[in-house]
């Protein structure tokens, strides 16, 4: 899965087919974990960790597959290259923090937070245009010559 992962993440089109089928599968999976963590205590810290897991994966889903659909309109394969191994890099820095530095991990989970409600409308906006203009070049009556 992680080999998988790893080259999906690498191929434009089929790196936003992947994030739009996982839209459906890391949310839910992140309350689940999240809950799963502290159900031992009672089912309202679950159901409260299930929230915010769900919420925090959201976001952070959101905020990958949203700004990479807009980079992924870019025609030279670099830049998609370059997220792509930009975010591996962070997810394995985020792993090995959460294992050994948890006051980084925290650290970087907060300014992670912030950047992601910072970029979120923007990515949004971006969204929207996008649309926008694909709507209304499709409505553009053919001419011709």
């Amino acid at each position: 899965m992680l080999a998988l992962e790893f080259l999906t993440d690498k191929i434009p089109v089929v790196d936003s087919l992947w994030d739009s089928i996982h839209t459906f599968i890391r949310i839910p999976a992140g309350g689940l974990l999240a809950a799963g963590t502290v159900a031992h205590i009672s089912a309202e810290w679950a159901f409260l960790a299930a929230l915010l897991g769900g919420t925090l994966t959201g976001g952070s889903h959101f905020t990958k597959a949203g700004s990479r659909a807009l980079i992924n309109l870019s025609p030279e394969p670099f830049s998609n290259w370059a997220a792509s191994l930009s975010e591996d890099f962070m997810v394995a820095a985020a792993l090995w923090a959460a294992l050994f530095a948890r006051l980084l991990f925290l650290v970087g989970l907060a300014v992670s937070l912030l950047l992601m409600i910072w970029i979120l409308p923007k990515i949004g906006r971006g969204v929207r245009l996008v649309l926008k203009r694909t709507r209304d070049a499709l409505d553009q009556p053919v001419t011709e010559c």
